[in-house]
């Protein structure tokens, strides 16, 4: 593996495009990539897929490239690797260092100046002398170290599971979400419009293809809204998540 024979620090990251905390996560390490790559940081992705659609290698392949993301990504479409690093969550990151030494791991979003002073060190321990940056400032005030938000409304799956998308009923009832968070995000694929309502007002109309993740509702400010979803017949809804957001 990469993680075994770069000649520097790997930054192993498992993530799927179409997944929440991913997509958060994203510009960070995009960002460290961009530091730290010339400096011997190797960035290596692992897209393991949190929704059975993103199991499709094309699908993966489009939703990756649409990400814009520069550093090399394997497709691990049968969990394979997943399974040998033991991820819990997306994403998941791991730092090797010389010698095939893990240096860090955490899984979720969060912990980023931690994870970029890692690099740093490693990165010290080659170089002595290296001039490296400030790390990052947080690009949300939830990613500043002990910084304390109201917990999000957990994650709907309306199907039932990561597997299981839910569909529109042909009475076309709406999909109704009552939740608190900063902002509403939407997983979906297929081929029509999603109709938003946000507390009785009509809200944005998302238009689908592309598949994918896309935010429905919110103002970065933790608060109660009630959504609903007036789904086409070939539209398919895997999941809607939530980010914290300021009390």
């Amino acid at each position: 593996m990469a993680a075994l024979t770069a000649a520097g620090p790997v930054l192993v990251h498992f993530f799927d495009p179409t997944q929440l905390n991913s997509a958060r996560a994203f510009p960070y390490i995009s960002e460290w990539n961009r530091r730290y790559a010339q400096l011997g940081l190797t960035t290596l992705g692992i897209l393991s897929p949190r929704f059975a659609f993103t199991r499709n290698a094309a699908t993966a392949t489009e939703l990756t490239e649409g990400l814009g993301v520069e550093h090399p990504v394997a497709l691990d479409l049968d969990y394979a690797i997943w399974h040998d690093y033991g991820c819990k969550g997306w994403p998941s990151l791991f730092l090797w260092g010389g010698g095939d030494a893990l240096l860090w791991a955490h899984n979720g979003e969060g912990e980023y100046r931690a994870t970029e002073e890692e690099i740093q060190a490693e990165l010290r321990s080659a170089d002595a002398t290296v001039d490296l940056p400030s790390p990052m400032k947080p690009l949300r005030s939830a990613d500043a170290p002990g910084a304390l938000v109201p917990v999000p409304t957990n994650e709907i799956l309306p199907g039932g599971s990561p597997a299981e998308p839910w569909e529109p009923s042909a009475d076309g009832s709406p999909l109704a979400i009552d939740y608190e968070a900063g902002e509403a995000w939407i997983v979906a694929d297929g081929s029509g419009e999603i109709g938003v309502t946000i507390d009785g007002e009509e809200g944005v109309a998302i238009q689908v293809p592309p598949a994918g993740l896309t935010k429905v509702a919110g103002s970065g400010h933790h608060e109660a809204h009630r959504v609903e979803l007036r789904v086409t017949a070939d539209v398919r809804v895997w999941a809607i998540s939530f980010a914290p957001g300021e009390p």
